[in-house]
């Protein structure tokens, strides 16, 4: 098993990611997020079956936006509690709650329970994303920060390729109760790979200054989190047909607000170095996964795709993703890190304008489906180098906010894009004007993603 974490001496600083010390460290954190992407990909398969089985429609989108909602304020949480006492008890925490959320969604009767068993889940799964950068900056050295992020970027994005199907299988032969609880069983070893180079992270010594718990952070948490429902909740509510566009103006102005104390100051304003950084992560998730919820959809309504072959579209995303994401894990040093933000955010932007044109042009199906390999090609070279820049540019007291205000414009911006590319899809009256208007919001997203990536260097 993994022995406690050293101080990075040559022999340390110079082995690689699956060496003697980290082995074990890198094994169980991947197979924490490969598990948390795994739940997200076979919730998604399988919801259609639980929203008719539980008579939810109502429900049907809060279930998605819900734990997105709640893992911001587990972000937060996380984030102040590993500045105060370091990483470890925080994702003790926050695997119990992942794995609490996973039992009470996998046990339910009711569309209500199960939601409620998906805001916990996401509570915990916020968390543990900003317990395990803080592990990986207390444990890894700095070398090693590009191979260790390349490798949570695979283990995110394989799930892909199998999870639909696997969660599929398991509906189909036993219950889609299982889908919940069968991953309950994996986290423990994954848990227990970690838990020998937990005891050797550094404390805070006696002399230094420890935070102070940031009730008001976890306020604003809780109210960006509340707007984000809202707005989730408002998509659908008209008067005389009409939309209600100032209660979805409201919800977004709360939400921004809200979200300034989690974030650097400056981030809204694309301040130079760290703030963009944030920035860029959260307007590159919003026009990423804005637009691919929207992918398979337009393959079968437009083009008459079975849903199998639908989804072989983000699989073939997934497989870039992981691909350039081991490219730029190789290169390290070699590929500078706002070099590869801007080609990676250039290369999301020019595979959703091709997805734009296919849809307003009536293009074959082949060149939304090759230029989505462009855009997990572009999210697999900036995502790894975002997030090694997040912590090249973090103290070790600020390492816990600077994670969770990542995490938190990641799931912000997805949130607020798919509430957003809701609105647009429901305000046409045709389909192909529909996946029009989506391709057109999340291509304006990806440039503003384009025109910040310049900026992630002080």
């Amino acid at each position: 098993m993994q022995e406690p974490a050293l101080p990075a001496t040559h022999s340390t600083a110079t082995a690689g990611i699956l060496q003697r010390p980290y082995l074990w460290v890198t094994v169980g954190a991947c197979a924490l997020v490969f598990l948390a992407a795994f739940e997200s990909l076979a919730v998604t398969t399988i919801m259609p079956v639980v929203s008719r089985e539980l008579d939810g429609a109502s429900l049907y989108a809060l279930a998605f936006a819900g734990p997105l909602a709640t893992g911001v304020i587990g972000m937060v949480a996380a984030g102040n509690w590993s500045d105060r006492r370091g990483p470890t008890v925080p994702l003790y925490a926050s695997v119990a709650l992942f794995v609490l959320g996973l039992i009470i969604a996998g046990t339910a009767v009711s569309m209500p329970v199960l939601v409620a068993g998906r805001l916990v889940q996401g509570l915990g799964g916020g968390a543990l994303t900003v317990a395990l950068y803080v592990v990986v900056a207390r444990v890894y050295p700095a070398v090693l920060h590009p191979g260790i992020f390349a490798a949570f970027s695979a283990a995110w994005v394989i799930p892909s390729l199998v999870g639909p199907f696997a969660a599929g299988i398991v509906a189909e032969v036993l219950s889609w109760h299982w889908v919940f609880l069968g991953v309950v069983g994996l986290v423990v070893p994954a848990v227990v790979m970690i838990v020998p180079v937990l005891r050797g992270i550094d404390r805070p010594s006696e002399q230094a200054t420890v935070p102070p718990w940031a009730l008001g952070r976890l306020a604003w948490a809780a109210l960006a989190a509340l707007a984000v429902l809202g707005l989730n909740l408002s998509a659908g509510v008209t008067i005389a047909g009409v939309p209600v566009a100032p209660a979805l103006v409201a919800a977004v102005v709360i939400a921004l607000v809200a979200v300034r104390p989690l974030v650097p100051r400056g981030t809204l304003l694309a301040r130079r170095g760290l703030p963009s950084v944030i920035l860029t992560r959260g307007l590159a998730s919003a026009a990423f996964f804005g637009a691919e919820v929207y992918l398979p959809y337009l393959l079968i309504e437009e083009y008459q795709f079975p849903p199998t072959f639908a989804g072989l579209a983000l699989t073939g995303g997934a497989l870039s993703w992981a691909a350039a994401a081991a490219i730029q894990g190789r290169l390290g040093t070699r590929l500078q890190h706002r070099v590869a933000v801007r080609i990676g955010s250039a290369l999301v932007l020019g595979a959703i304008l091709l997805t734009l044109a296919t849809s307003a042009l009536h293009w074959p199906a082949a060149v939304a489906i090759a230029g989505w390999l462009l855009a997990g090609g572009g999210m697999g070279l900036l995502y790894p180098r975002l997030s090694v820049m997040t912590l090249a540019m973090s103290t070790k007291e600020n390492e816990g906010f600077n994670s969770s205000a990542m995490s938190i414009s990641d799931s912000l911006g997805g949130a607020l894009a798919l509430a957003a590319t809701g609105i647009v899809f429901a305000a046409f009256t045709t389909t192909a004007e529909s996946f029009a208007g989506v391709f057109a919001l999340t291509a304006v997203v990806a440039v503003a993603a384009v025109a910040v990536a310049p900026r992630v260097s002080r």
